[in-house]
């Protein structure tokens, strides 16, 4: 059994919406077992019916709260205590505020430092090591086009996504040849719930270059079958990327700044 095949367990978290909900689709397409993990177990439930008898794969629920400390730790003890052996790991969860750093809420900042980033981490360090023992298996992290920049107006969430795109990067590197891979999406602006309740809706970043959800799962979820570090779905954000890493950086946080606002 490999990286790719299907008989695979793969733990999909924030898998109650948006690209979330679509990746389970694909995995559970696939022929992959689902372990689906996210705040609202109605949801999780009614997605894990659809699933199950859609592709007759098995689907178990877990509710959590990655925001926190101990969040990670009790997902990977329940998963553990359900018998699950955790194959593929996709760190979906996580949730953005736009505003000045200075004037939001700091513990909800901190909170979501917790879930881009604590989190993810936590959850690769409980599950890598076994991946790599068995010698297959693999990472999914959802990052951002926001990874390549700074962003004012949305300081730690555009840290947060330039934390996972380095970390998914060297994990890749330090997985090479041992039968595990970790891959990095970095989809620019989608309209989901994580674009509401950051209050992006109505952002020049929202007038251009938006991808649906189940496009951005469709690149990811191919992206990491091909064992690829890095996937930026759509025409536009793969622009983006490369502008950034030519431009100045000043230039770039400016126009990351501007992008931020409301016409």
């Amino acid at each position: 059994m490999g990286l790719f095949d299907n008989n695979r367990t793969v733990l999909v978290t924030g898998a109650s919406s948006g690209i979330g909900v679509e990746l389970a689709r694909l995995f559970a397409a696939n022929g992959d077992r689902l372990i689906l993990a996210a705040r609202r177990e109605d949801r999780l439930k009614a997605l894990a019916d659809e699933l199950s008898g859609r592709h007759k794969v098995e689907v178990s629920v877990i509710p959590c709260d990655l925001a926190k400390p101990e969040g990670a730790k009790e997902l990977a003890i329940e998963a553990g205590r359900k018998g699950h052996v955790v194959d593929v790991l996709v760190n979906n969860a996580g949730f953005g505020l736009r505003g000045k750093f200075a004037k939001l809420p700091f513990d909800r900042q901190l909170e979501m430092i917790q879930v881009n980033v604590t989190a993810p981490t936590a959850l690769a360090g409980l599950f890598l090591p076994g991946m790599l023992a068995r010698g297959r298996g693999g990472i999914l992290n959802l990052a951002s086009l926001a990874a390549f920049q700074a962003g004012p107006d949305m300081a730690i969430y555009y840290a947060t996504k330039a934390f996972l795109l380095s970390f998914s990067e060297a994990l890749y590197e330090e997985t090479r040849g041992t039968g595990v891979s970790v891959t990095a999406l970095c989809p620019g602006p989608v309209p989901t719930e994580f674009s509401d309740v950051a209050d992006l809706g109505g952002t020049r970043l929202f007038k251009t270059g938006v991808v649906t959800a189940d496009v951005v799962a469709k690149a990811g979820f191919d992206g990491f079958q091909a064992g690829k570090a890095i996937v930026i779905p759509g025409a536009l954000p793969k622009v983006a990327s490369f502008m950034t890493r030519l431009g100045p950086r000043g230039l770039n946080r400016r126009v990351a700044g501007a992008m931020q606002g409301v016409e």
